[in-house]
């Protein structure tokens, strides 16, 4: 019970930090979090807000997909979450946002490229995951296959939106928040090089300045 607890006060802040921060607005979107008691997740339900997340509202789910008796219906994205656990143990916690930024360059078949040193280091690289063949949102069958790669933390859905995951609530959601800033600072540099007649700009090879030095070193 106190691991359950814990876990809904974590998600609830989270969605508040996100909704705060405008990532997710409206009821879109959806975040959930692995329990350490059981083979079980908290998730947020379907037509809830964000900033509107309580202990009562949030949803008790058993990775076979058992689901708690519950006033809600479940997410949306529930299977996609439910394999992504399934896949890979080092997922604990995911977060999935509609933020305008980065779904605006998925919206435009762009995949956000990885510009920053932050990003480097903290993602290395976002993969973007189009929609499903029949035009529809992403679900499990093409999601989970991306993120089978132990490397994979964040991927951008075609048309859709985000998704960071780590061992804990607030590590996904960094995640989140550095795909939106990158997205962000993406759309300057490239609205900034397109006045100044420049089609090329320099990426970063390393994230941090001791993963150059040992890349010297090795050569």
């Amino acid at each position: 019970m106190d691991d359950l607890i814990e876990k809904k006060d974590a998600l609830i802040a989270t969605a508040k930090r996100s909704f705060e921060l405008r990532l997710q607005t409206n009821a879109g979107g959806n975040l959930s979090v692995r329990l350490d008691s059981a083979d079980a997740i908290v998730i947020k339900p379907s037509g809830v807000g964000f900033n509107e997340c309580t202990r009562e509202n949030l949803q008790l789910v058993h990775l076979d997909g058992t689901l708690e008796p519950s006033e809600h219906k479940p997410s949306k994205d529930l299977d996609f979450h439910l394999g992504l656990y399934r896949i890979r143990d080092d997922i604990r916690a995911i977060v999935h946002c509609h933020s305008p930024w980065a779904t605006g360059y998925a919206s435009a078949g762009i995949a956000i490229p990885c510009l920053t040193v932050q990003t480097i280091e903290k993602i290395g690289y976002m993969p973007l995951i189009p929609l499903s063949s029949t035009g529809g949102p992403q679900t499990d069958k093409e999601i989970s296959p991306v993120f089978k790669d132990p490397r994979i933390f964040a991927a951008v859905l075609a048309n859709h939106g985000t998704i960071g995951v780590g061992p804990n609530l607030m590590k996904a959601q960094y995640l989140a928040e550095i795909i939106e800033e990158t997205a962000h600072i993406a759309f300057v540099r490239d609205t900034v090089m397109a006045a100044h007649g420049k089609t090329a700009a320099e990426l970063p090879k390393y994230g941090t300045a001791a993963d150059a030095r040992g890349e010297v070193y090795r050569s």
